[in-house]
């Protein structure tokens, strides 16, 4: 893999990476806490980008030294997923009965059946998460479910609804207004602020779907 990255200064205390791919955001994500874990307050991952923030109090780290974790992190990430962090995989069952199933099916000239195959054969990665508490944006999709938004989103998307959009699959914890293309939906809860670890899932989690 190249090690070609970018580092700028985000504010008085954040720095921002801007990396080539998402796997190796998030190896350079896990060289960070493991460097400069003690010194940072929040490691955020995006699906290009890892923005570092330090405490108030603290200095911002040495761009030099994080250049250095970023060239050795690049270079030791790997194709195969069982040697990238967060490596073991979370099931979460689906009720394939989406509002945009029929439609997606026969606009790729197959049946509903070879929909779900497709969406249950992969292994999806969360490349980072946003737009809601416990929204992961999930990388890995099969090329042939890469599909756009919807052209008018819906008012209420219920909670739990798996859906995709572009490159991405997504479960929305909570209902809320959205314009991705509803698959299914699931019983598992995304985000609960009563937990130790509020959302289920976190950036670097690997995903796979099976039907309910």
């Amino acid at each position: 893999m190249s090690e070609t990255f970018e580092i700028r200064a985000m504010g008085d205390q954040g720095v921002l990476i801007e990396l080539k791919d998402n796997v190796a955001v998030h190896a350079v994500a896990a060289a960070a806490r493991e460097r400069f874990g003690d010194r940072l307050t929040e490691i955020v991952p995006g699906h290009r980008t890892l923005l570092l923030v330090t405490p108030v109090e603290r200095a911002r780290p040495d761009f030099s030294q994080l250049a250095s974790v970023a060239a050795a992190a690049c270079g030791a990430v790997r194709d195969d997923p069982a040697g990238q962090p967060n490596a073991s995989v979370i099931t979460i069952p689906v009720r394939y009965d989406g509002e945009d199933l029929a439609a997606v099916a026969q606009a790729l000239e197959v049946d509903r059946e070879r929909v779900i195959e497709l969406h249950c054969q992969a292994v999806y990665t969360v490349a980072f998460m946003g737009f809601a508490p416990g929204f992961p944006y999930l990388v890995g999709l099969a090329a042939e479910l890469e599909l756009p938004r919807r052209h008018v989103p819906r008012l209420e998307v219920p909670a739990g609804s798996v859906a995709v959009a572009a490159a991405y699959c997504g479960i929305y914890p909570r209902a809320s207004p959205g314009g991705w293309n509803l698959f299914g939906r699931t019983d598992v809860t995304l985000f609960d602020p009563g937990r130790d670890r509020p959302a289920l899932l976190a950036p670097g989690d690997r995903v796979r779907f099976e039907p309910a």
